[in-house]
C-alpha cells in the first residue's frame, strides 16, 4: 500500500486535489509541534480543512511531545491509522489505548536510532509499526541505508508474534530505487517528495507498487 506525504508541498490544496485523483491508498498526515522536532505544521483549525480537497483515508504520524492533547482532534476525521513516538512525554500505552478508544488504529514510530527491541512491550497494543528512514521533521532527506536491517529485524518479530496482525510501513527518503530492496519487506509504504515533487503523480505511485 502507498501513503503520500504533503510535508513539502507549496501548495497545500493543489496537491491534495491531484493526489485525489491517484490510487494512492492513504494520505500521511505529518503532525509537528515544534517542540519534539524543531519544525512546526499547521494548526488543528487549518488542518482539519483537508477534507475540502480529499476523501482519501489519512495515515496521521504524531511527531509531538504530548499525543493526548492531539489524538482526539485528529481521530475525528476519516483516519485509519494514527501514530506516535515511543519517547514522548506521556504514557505509551494510556495513549495506545486512546487511539483505540476512538476506533482508529494504533501505531509505534521507531526512529533511526531507537533499536526493535523496544518495541516488544507494546505489541499487543498496535496495529502498525512505522520506520523512520530519516531523522524525523524535514521533508527531502536521503535514506539511511541500515534502516534495512531494521526492517529485516521487524519481519522476524512478525513470525514470532504470528497472533499480533500488525503492519509494518517505512517512511523517509523513498524512491523508486530505495523501493526496489525492500519491497518484500514491508506493507505501507510512505513517499512524499519523490511523489509531489515530479509532474505525474500516478506515474511515481505505480513505481512505488
Amino acid at each position: 500500500m502507498i501513503s503520500v506525504s504533503f510535508l513539502g508541498s507549496k501548495d497545500i490544496p493543489k496537491t491534495l486535489k491531484l493526489l485525489n485523483d491517484t490510487d494512492t491508498d492513504f494520505i500521511h498526515l505529518d503532525v509537528m509541534d515544534g517542540k519534539y522536532v524543531s519544525n512546526k505544521t499547521l494548526p488543528f483549525k487549518e488542518m482539519k480543512h483537508i477534507y475540502e480537497f480529499t476523501d482519501k483515508r489519512l495515515d496521521v504520524h504524531l511527531m509531538v511531545d504530548t499525543p493526548s492533547s492531539f489524538i482526539k482532534d485528529y481521530a475525528s476525521l476519516n483516519t485509519e491509522y494514527i501514530s506516535i513516538h515511543l519517547d514522548t512525554k506521556e504514557d505509551l500505552v494510556s495513549n495506545l489505548k486512546l487511539i483505540k478508544s476512538y476506533g482508529i488504529k494504533a501505531g509505534i514510530v521507531l526512529n533511526p536510532n531507537d533499536d526493535v527491541s523496544m518495541i516488544v512491550p507494546y505489541l499487543p497494543y498496535i496495529d502498525l509499526i512505522l520506520v523512520m528512514g530519516v531523522v524525523p521533521g524535514r521533508s527531502g532527506q536521503k535514506y539511511i541505508s541500515n534502516t534495512t536491517e531494521k526492517l529485516k529485524e521487524l519481519n522476524v518479530l512478525k513470525k514470532e508474534y504470528k497472533k499480533l496482525n500488525f503492519k509494518i510501513s517505512i517512511d523517509g527518503g523513498i524512491n523508486d530505487r530505495v523501493v526496489k530492496k525492500i519491497k518484500n519487506l514491508v506493507d505501507i509504504v510512505v513517499s512524499g517528495n519523490y511523489i509531489i515533487g515530479s509532474d505525474n503523480y500516478q506515474e511515481k505511485i505505480n513505481s512505488l507498487r
